[in-house]
């Protein structure tokens, strides 16, 4: 099946919510862990018991991992194996955009299955060109797997580039969306190539009515993102993963509340 197919069931099955494992400083003080590999490593495995046995898509953050070098990077290959096999699917939060043989190094990295990191899905920044993303658009279709490219965010910083327009008049973001949509074309339910578009961004001033493809929108909760901004942005579109962290994962380091708290942010999407 593809990344699509796939995604849309899970979306079926357990609702259309994304939660974050963001293990940084300050929640691992809160939740009395060290800032040591072994404190990511314990609180990534909390966050699968608690989420992966019912939450259609849990989203690592990758950095976080990183910092600590190999012994993070084994605790994130850890959680990724674990969860996947609670039957989550995983969204590598890695933001990789280059070009040539460095992006198809990036692409096995995450994509190939034989990997010791293969996830279902990553993030991809197109601002060296949505072209020079070929190579994980490749693996997405070899392997069946997935990838949401960056494409519409809140940060004022990228403001400047995404709402710049093109010669003939487009912005940069909507042009991000229609290189996109091509590759999805004709897919059912929908294409496994996904954009990410901020829950936060006010007026889209976006047409993602040709996408057809997954909609990844952070910044639900502690950034401002509601249900509400959710249902307005995106309508009825198909496919829309609202991601919340922080706001969930405060409410650790009790697995119960935890799931909770996932469940609370489901319901309301769900409803």
């Amino acid at each position: 099946m593809t990344f699509g197919v796939r995604l849309d069931a899970a979306i079926r099955r357990r609702g259309p919510l994304c939660v974050g494992i963001d293990p940084h400083k300050t929640l691992l003080d809160d939740w009395g862990l060290p800032d040591s590999a072994a404190g990511v490593e314990r609180f990534a495995l909390t966050c699968v018991e608690a989420f992966a046995g019912e939450t259609a898509v849990l989203k690592p953050q990758s950095a976080f991992f990183e910092r600590f070098g190999s012994a993070g990077i084994a605790a994130l290959e850890r959680a990724v194996r674990e969860a996947r096999a609670a039957g989550a699917l995983i969204l590598l939060d890695v933001k990789r955009g280059d070009i040539g043989s460095t992006m198809a190094a990036y692409a096995d990295a995450y994509l190939d299955p034989s990997s010791p990191l293969a996830v279902d899905a990553i993030t991809i920044t197109p601002y060296l060109g949505v072209g020079a993303l070929q190579p994980a658009f490749d693996l997405v279709a070899r392997y069946d797997v997935g990838a949401f490219v960056v494409t519409l965010t809140s940060n004022k910083e990228g403001q400047e580039i995404q709402h710049a327009r093109t010669s003939e008049g487009r912005t940069i973001a909507q042009l991000v969306v229609d290189e996109v949509a091509e590759h999805n074309h004709g897919a059912e339910p929908f294409g496994s190539i996904g954009l990410v578009v901020g829950a936060t961004v006010g007026d889209l001033g976006l047409d993602l009515s040709k996408v057809n493809g997954p909609l990844l929108a952070p910044g639900v909760g502690t950034q401002g993102g509601t249900a509400d901004d959710v249902r307005r942005i995106f309508g009825e579109a198909r496919g829309v993963l609202p991601s919340v962290s922080r706001d969930v994962l405060r409410a650790g380091p009790s697995v119960a509340t935890l799931r909770d708290a996932a469940r609370h942010y489901r319901d309301q999407f769900s409803s």
